[in-house]
């Protein structure tokens, strides 16, 4: 075998490889994506970074709320299904309306609650970020979770009778 005809050989055989190879990733990159459900509620925390102030805010997928000068609204909001790692995505549009200023978009894109910093939004004051998305039956549920991991306080001790001279 001549080497012009080895080097055939080992290009075909490489340029098959090659093409098994993105026929494995293309099919492994769409059974990877993970499955979505769409959430009718978005979950989000607010920051005040100047009063220290947080929010919950809980809006409904097509209405817009309103914390301190931003109009926040969501456009989507969706969740991956239970068998798969818990994370949510919402599609946002924030629009920074200070008084006696132009309105100017903040931030207008999906926010991930596994990973907010990958997408988060610039601001001076104010920070925003998705907790979770939910539907109206399972809205409150994270609130009922954290009132029932709070501890029950002891009952406090009744204090000893005074003494009878100073009982009148």
């Amino acid at each position: 075998m001549s080497n012009s005809a080895a080097g055939r050989g080992v290009k075909g055989g490489l340029a098959a490889l090659v093409g098994a190879a993105a026929l494995v990733a293309s099919a492994a990159g769409a059974s990877a994506q993970a499955p979505s459900v769409d959430q009718t509620y978005a979950v989000l925390r607010g920051l005040d970074k100047i009063t220290a102030r947080v929010m919950r805010l809980e809006v409904a997928v097509g209405d817009a709320v309103d914390f301190g000068t931003l109009s926040i609204t969501v456009r989507a909001c969706r969740s991956t299904t239970p068998e798969q790692r818990p994370d949510n995505a919402a599609f946002l549009e924030v629009v920074d309306e200070p008084p006696g200023e132009d309105p100017r978009t903040a931030f207008s894109g999906w926010m991930f609650s596994s990973s907010p910093s990958v997408s988060a939004m610039d601001h001076a004051v104010y920070d925003v970020w998705v907790v979770r998305c939910a539907d109206a039956e399972t809205l409150h549920d994270d609130v009922i979770q954290e009132i029932e991991r709070l501890p029950v306080p002891e009952a406090p001790p009744i204090p000893p009778p005074l003494p009878p001279s100073r009982a009148t």
